[in-house]
């Protein structure tokens, strides 16, 4: 399997689209410091058994939410705070989505990796801003993109004299909720930048439930796997204890205990990839 020679360093420890799989994982938003401590805890000690980095993710502000009284997050400073625990405490390196350029700096004091949110891939002010801080970029592929068109959004990074981007695929918008994955997106944009594939994401049903997204948690695996054989550099899942009584996309994120299972399936098909 041919797998794409650009990569994207993220710490001295973890490089996007090096030898290991990277798994970029946690609860969907922010809801309490307990609980993202206790997540990041429980991923770093499953990694560290595997040959896959870690990277830890969680949102401070679920800006896109489909209700305006949705919940969004704890308040900025004590989501950095709480950040900037899992970096220092738990030892891993950090994920977060920033949406508005001033936004950018205070978050790059704590995150490792600065993600531009699928709806925002096409904003050019914001993802230079991202570029500028010198830190890794990921762009999620917008449900509206084409694949070939995300090398416009590498090129931004880029552009810039940022060479730590890559490029995540989140499904494609069908409308009525649904979202489809095409996996010739996976082999076009690796073209480009290394990618990641998200699996919890691409089984949401944006605005599913009337005032908030469904999900089908049960196709996440499947859709991973196919993934894992066409040939991506690491896998986006969102997880919690109790995805049921989640804040945020609960529906679609996978639990907790299930990782484990998810994560060696991964492993074993990458690694077959590998021997072709």
């Amino acid at each position: 399997m041919t797998f794409s020679p650009l990569h994207c360093t993220v710490s001295p420890k973890v490089t996007i689209g090096g030898p290991q799989l990277v798994l970029i994982a946690g609860p969907c938003v922010i809801e309490s410091e307990t609980l993202v401590l206790s997540v990041a805890e429980q991923l770093k000690t499953l990694c560290a058994g595997l040959p896959v980095a870690f990277i830890f993710k969680s949102s401070f502000d679920k800006a896109n939410r489909t209700s305006a009284s949705s919940y969004r997050g704890l308040d900025f400073d004590s989501s950095m705070r709480i950040l900037q625990r899992v970096r220092d405490e738990v030892g891993v390196p950090v994920l977060t989505d920033v949406h508005e350029c001033a936004q950018v700096d205070e978050v790059a004091a704590v995150a490792d990796v600065l993600q531009i949110p699928a709806f925002l891939c096409r904003q050019t002010d914001l993802i230079q801003a991202c570029a500028r801080t010198g830190k890794a970029v990921n762009i999620k592929k917008g449900q509206f993109a084409a694949p070939e068109d995300m090398r416009h959004a590498v090129e931004k990074v880029r552009g810039m004299g940022n060479p730590r981007v890559c490029l995540t695929e989140r499904g494609t918008t069908f409308g009525y909720h649904n979202l489809v994955v095409d996996m010739r997106s996976l082999v076009i944009m690796r073209h480009y930048a290394p990618v990641i594939f998200d699996a919890t994401h691409s089984v949401q049903q944006p605005g599913g439930r009337g005032e908030t997204s469904g999900g089908q948690r049960e196709f996440a695996a499947p859709l991973a796997r196919a993934a894992a054989a066409v040939g991506v550099a690491g896998f986006f899942v969102e997880t919690h204890p109790h995805p049921e009584a989640a804040l945020s996309d609960g529906p679609n994120m996978i639990p907790l205990t299930a990782m484990p299972a998810f994560i060696d399936q991964l492993i074993q098909i990458h690694e077959l990839g590998l021997k072709e």
